[in-house]
């Protein structure tokens, strides 16, 4: 099998699910306009991990699916990280964007230098710099998902976050990872950047699983039985009775309004015929 090829394929594949992991969450947040339980600090770690990530991958010389990988990674957490201002913090899209600009700005002056600067120093043999970059990447990525461990553990459920989301990003982590080690170089950072975040999904699917899933079935089961239980038992009530109450028996919502005891004059009923009635019905020396 042709190795770079390899890489290169399921390097792609790690990029296109990258590329469209938070789509899902985006299209969520706006259909329900709102992003409660989603960490808006969890967007911003992972936007600014791209940051590191992308000069580390530039560097290494990765195949080009990796390294645009890092450049989607940052655009769509900022977009994410602005709707949770836009709609719990009620940001209009002029401060959003205000807020927003400079910080692109930002990464992407930050990126450009270190890659230049970065390419320099490996050139003349000097490698801590990208080990810094690596473990920087790894440390962003791993802190945003850790934030969401904090809410999961905060109020006994995976809240905002959309499973979706989570499946097709721990997907790329998997295509990705495969990918560097299909690289023709053994690069165990960058397995290591991409193996962690893979760790901590399958933790938040294992919690989902916990808190939502085995709650909902269990919840589920039970109104099964009781609808199963309440079936029973009215059959066999309709059983027990005569045919003729059975028959005849009228539920309340079915009576017409015209049975109420609490008629007015103004129905045209004679107001002698109403005291009558209501003598009849409530018994004498009684009222109502």
């Amino acid at each position: 099998m042709d190795v770079p090829q390899a890489a290169n394929v399921l390097g792609i594949l790690g990029a296109v699910c990258w590329s469209i992991q938070l789509i899902p969450q985006i299209v969520v947040n706006y259909r329900r306009h709102h992003a409660i339980g989603l960490q808006s600090s969890m967007m911003m770690l992972w936007a600014w991990a791209g940051v590191p990530l992308g000069v580390y991958n530039i560097v290494e010389e990765f195949n080009i699916a990796l390294r645009v990988q890092p450049q989607i990674l940052t655009m769509l957490s900022l977009v994410t990280w602005t709707q949770c201002y836009y709609y719990q913090r009620d940001w209009s899209v002029a401060r959003s964007l205000v807020a927003l600009i400079p910080i692109v700005l930002a990464m992407a002056g930050i990126q450009a230098g270190l890659i230049v600067g970065l390419g320099v120093l490996k050139r003349q043999g000097v490698e801590w710099p990208m080990t810094v970059m690596a473990v920087l990447s790894a440390t962003l990525l791993a802190a945003g998902v850790l934030r969401h461990y904090w809410d999961i553990w905060v109020h006994r459920t995976v809240r905002g976050i959309s499973f979706t989301f989570v499946g097709i990003d721990a997907l790329g982590d998997a295509f990705s990872l495969v990918s560097v080690v299909f690289q023709p170089k053994l690069d165990i950072l960058g397995m290591a950047i991409y193996g962690t975040e893979l760790v901590l999904w399958i933790g938040v699917f294992a919690c989902g699983g916990y808190y939502n899933f085995v709650p909902w079935l269990r919840r589920a089961r039970q109104g099964s039985e009781v609808e199963a239980n309440s079936r029973a038992e009215t059959e066999d009530g309709d059983e027990d009775r005569p045919d003729q109450l059975r028959n005849h028996s009228i539920a309340l919502h079915e009576m017409p309004s015209s049975t109420s005891v609490f008629r007015t004059a103004s129905s045209g009923e004679p107001e002698g015929d109403i005291r009558l009635r209501r003598t009849a019905i409530s018994g004498p020396g009684r009222s109502v």
